[in-house]
């Protein structure tokens, strides 16, 4: 038996890293995935024929150099493809209520695309000024 996921979406809310008191670093972001939405075996299409798709929110979460890298190179809109596996807790609020979780553990991540660059970004370097070009 094995537990194994793999995932193909875009971080949506840039990535966050913290420390334990151990020194290991934690990364997480959350991923979102789409599919299309089917009815009686046909995909939904809208008013302008643009496919209907329903998207699933995913915790990940990435430890040490892994989440550095995750940390350094992506942001929201970074495509990524994810494989881990599911990992699920069980924990009491302050009310004495259990509470469940379910993340998935990143073993490793492969960069899709870039994250969407700023305009002062892109600009960088596309413009140079007259008065470098050489006569």
């Amino acid at each position: 038996m094995q537990n194994i996921v793999i995932l193909a979406g875009t971080i949506r809310q840039a990535p966050e890293t913290r420390t334990t008191h151990g020194g290991t670093d934690v990364t997480r972001f959350k991923l979102v995935t789409a599919r299309p939405r089917y009815s009686e075996g046909r995909i939904i299409r809208d008013e302008k024929g643009y496919r209907v798709e329903d998207a699933e929110w995913h915790r990940v979460v990435a430890f040490n150099g892994l989440g550095r890298t995750i940390q350094q190179y992506c942001d929201s809109g970074t495509k990524v493809l994810v494989r881990g596996r599911i990992h699920y807790t069980k924990w009491q609020d302050a009310d004495g209520n259990d509470r469940y979780g379910c993340e998935i553990v990143a073993e490793t991540v492969d960069f899709l695309s870039r994250a969407p660059q700023s305009e002062t970004d892109e600009d960088e370097g596309r413009f140079i000024d007259e008065d470098d070009i050489p006569s």
